[in-house]
């Protein structure tokens, strides 16, 4: 249930660099686990806008007041946390952004659960699942579909 309010309903939005660019889309998320969550499980978003799937490799994270950051680096941040209370930032690299209006927007929250020794936990940690498939997605078990209104 809680999965259909992880992304903040008027957050969509294009982002711009300090040129004016416009470099991709950004919208706010909510960590879907009561404990919060170090860093280092966040393992990014299966996320589908309009039928184009981004990959983990076009997505930043922006939190605790940080500059954007990959999920690729943020693995090694084991001891930075995400309270569960505080809106995270997604980021996406996507050149000239999204058009204005709504968009269908199939959302998923990967992080790998923290409850003790699980035997995918090792191979997780150095091989993370991808995004979407269902693993390793502790509090988020289903694909979302969000519509959405790219504000100003």
């Amino acid at each position: 249930m809680f999965d259909n309010f992880l992304i903040r309903s008027d957050s969509l939005k294009n982002d711009v660099d300090k040129d004016g660019n416009v470099v991709g889309f950004q919208m706010a998320v909510r960590n879907a686990n009561y404990r919060g969550v170090y860093l280092s499980l966040h393992n990014g978003y299966y996320l589908k806008v309009d039928g184009v799937q981004y990959k983990r490799d076009v997505q930043t994270f922006e939190i605790n007041g940080k500059e954007p950051r990959s999920f690729e680096e943020i693995k090694k941040y084991v001891w930075e946390h995400w309270d569960f209370d505080d809106e995270g930032i997604l980021h996406i690299r996507k050149p000239g952004g999204l058009e204005p209006g709504m968009h269908t927007i199939d959302f998923q929250q990967s992080i790998l659960a923290a409850y003790g020794y699980l035997p995918t936990d090792e191979e997780w940690v150095k091989n993370p699942p991808e995004p979407g498939n269902g693993a390793g997605s502790d509090k988020t078990k289903n694909i979302v579909t969000y519509h959405l209104q790219l504000s100003e």
